[in-house]
């Protein structure tokens, strides 16, 4: 029998087939407070939820997603979704982890690849869109509360979102979470954020992550709020710049910002030794 043959004949309908979604964890860092040249405004780590305007888990807050199509790769798909629900279109996405524990969704058996993002430009605001009923960026915490148990907060105005993890084992580097309390999260999405989010700050060491969140030409200041969400570690101006400086070179392009003066873009230094090499 030639492979031909053997495909012809083949029925892969007789195998039982789960369903495929992506969901993206989208991160920003928000100035709050003054914002001048004179001083660094305090910055906040926020997540991107929307509002489910459909069962399950109707009116719940959930992370962006969706089911993947036949003509599409999964990552195509998470760019589809999030610009469906959210109007909000990412520079890149990181693949974080595969969520495929039994029973994860109550519509059947549905796998889950997660995927992480930063948005650096704080004036992006989202419109809930597709069947997602609102979307809101929430102030996130996560910390470990007692020795067992680690506890999520996502807050928005005055609505306060509160999750309880138990770390359940640590394999390559990544921990893997059971929700003892939901709180208002649809589906496993609380230990979706905490993964995507310590993810993240793993990387931090790995300086050249940064660049992947970010559009070719960019500002220091959003570059440096990228490796805020990363690190969570807030850092002054000067001493950022001077540790990127090496990192990046500067364009004779501008932005108009807020400050007393336009912005100068910068782009990546190795980015024409990348090109060539690609």
């Amino acid at each position: 029998m030639t492979e031909e043959e053997f495909l012809a004949g083949y029925r892969l309908d007789k195998y039982e087939q789960p369903s495929v979604t992506a969901d993206i964890a989208i991160f920003s860092v928000q100035n709050t407070g003054v914002d001048s040249y004179r001083h660094d405004p305090d910055k906040r780590l926020q997540v991107l939820l929307v509002r489910r305007g459909q069962h399950p888990y109707k009116g719940c807050w959930a992370l962006p997603g969706g089911f993947a199509k036949s003509s599409e790769t999964l990552e195509q798909c998470a760019m589809r979704e999030v610009a469906e629900e959210t109007g909000v279109p990412p520079t890149a996405l990181a693949p974080v982890a595969v969520f495929s524990q039994v029973g994860r969704d109550p519509r059947g058996w549905i796998i889950s690849h997660l995927y992480a993002s930063i948005l650096s430009r704080q004036d992006v605001r989202p419109v809930a869109g597709d069947d997602a009923a609102e979307a809101m960026w929430f102030d996130l915490r996560l910390e470990q509360t007692e020795r067992e148990t680690w506890t999520l907060e996502l807050t928005h105005g005055t609505l306060c979102l509160k999750s309880k993890l138990r770390p359940v084992r640590s394999r390559f580097g990544q921990t893997e979470f059971e929700i003892t309390d939901r709180g208002a999260l649809a589906f496993d999405h609380p230990a979706m954020i905490a993964s995507a989010l310590l993810f993240l700050r793993r990387g931090a060491q790995q300086m050249e992550w940064l660049f992947d969140f970010l559009p070719p030409r960019f500002t220091l200041t959003e570059l440096q709020r990228v490796a805020e969400a990363l690190t969570d570690i807030p850092t002054q101006a000067a001493n950022f710049r001077r540790k990127v400086s090496a990192l990046v070179c500067p364009t004779e392009e501008f932005v108009e910002g807020v400050g007393h003066r336009p912005a100068r873009l910068y782009r990546r230094a190795r980015e024409d030794s990348i090109i060539s090499a690609e």
